[in-house]
């Protein structure tokens, strides 16, 4: 899910009232994409609308509708803010930002918004900029649509009785199937905490995955400890990313065969030293692989130019390289933002 929206029900749950700001419309360079958000609170803001002047200004605003809007329900407002002189920020371009009280009265359609989202739902929600305080709407949209988007349509001068903010609202989130529980697996497993997806880590039943008490604050990790980890490769979604991070070249050899067998991978990458790449490659062609799909898997892993061998440097290259291919999927004209990711890997990168 959104994590600034499992944050904000979480704040709403416990009775505190919060100003969401969102990034309505941009126009030229700006620090970030129309839909971005913040949350701020008497004390404190999560997530950024892209730091500096623009942020301390905009969380100003934000303390004025919080403390104004204690005495009119669903206080909205717009403001255009230019990223020139006057805020001291080079972007040169300019943003409309939406700002929206909230309280425990908004509870129902947060939680409503999350509960599908969650589900894999695409969601579209209007807001209101009208005297009328009307209350935020949601509507289910296609289930095909994947990207994101943010529209702010108003009168002449951003005239808030006619201004609607409509946005589609779409799970980010990427599945990753983690395999292995070494020193890469669990620095791998540590960075993918921070970015949006959603990690079921598999590994043997006797592996040593960190302490239950330590993955506590790893919400989005799931722990699968089986017989035949192989086996998690079948039980997978299209749209999975599989990151095999094993000690066992013969298990990475047949997990390396079921995901090209698969064929429905956007990224299928391994670390390892050249010379197990020929040795891969050769065993795979002798299982009837074609040599094309075996031209997909990347080995090593990484991006170039990195070469150390430290888990948590390791971690990284993979992850970056993982984002890479994430965005390029994104971007692609079909939109496949769901495509499969595999990336098997050992600890003995070259």
């Amino acid at each position: 899910m959104q994590p600034w929206l499992t944050e904000l029900q979480q704040l709403l749950t416990h009775g505190d009232a919060v100003v969401l700001v969102t990034v309505a419309r941009v126009e030229g360079s700006t620090p970030r994409e129309a839909g971005a958000k913040m949350i701020v609170t008497r004390e404190s803001a999560l997530h950024t609308i892209g730091g500096g002047h623009l942020e301390w200004r905009a969380i100003e605003i934000a303390r004025e509708v919080l403390r104004d809007g204690m005495r009119v329900p669903r206080m909205r407002r717009l403001e255009r803010l230019s990223l020139g002189p006057s805020l001291g920020q080079c972007c040169g371009g300019a943003v409309v930002l939406a700002f929206e009280r909230l309280d425990v009265g908004d509870l129902d359609w947060v939680a409503a918004l999350g509960k599908s989202i969650h589900a894999g739902k695409a969601m579209q929600r209007s807001v209101s900029f009208g005297p009328l305080h009307e209350p935020v709407r949601l509507a289910p949209l296609d289930t095909g649509i994947q990207a994101p988007e943010c529209l702010l349509w108003d009168g002449a001068g951003f005239d808030e009785g006619n201004a609607l903010l409509t946005e589609t609202i779409v799970s980010r989130e990427v599945p990753v199937m983690l395999f292995g529980s070494g020193h890469v697996a669990t620095a791998f497993a540590r960075v993918l905490t921070t970015l949006p997806c959603r990690v079921r880590w598999v590994d043997v039943r006797d592996a040593r995955f960190p302490s239950k008490q330590a993955l506590t604050e790893w919400a989005n990790v799931t722990i699968d400890a089986r017989e035949t980890p192989e086996d998690a490769v079948d039980d997978a979604p299209p749209g999975t990313a599989f990151v095999v991070m094993t000690h066992d070249h013969a298990r990475d050899l047949v997990l390396a065969e079921r995901i090209l067998r698969r064929g429905d991978f956007l990224f299928f990458g391994m670390i390892g030293s050249r010379t197990k790449r020929r040795q891969f490659d050769e065993r795979l062609a002798a299982f009837g692989i074609e040599p094309a799909a075996i031209a997909r898997m990347v080995c090593p892993i990484g991006i170039e130019g990195i070469d150390d061998k430290a888990p948590e440097v390791i971690a990284l290259s993979a992850a970056a390289q993982l984002l890479q291919a994430i965005e390029a999927a994104r971007a692609a004209p079909n939109g496949r933002a769901r495509s499969t990711v595999f990336l098997a890997a050992t600890a003995d990168r070259p």
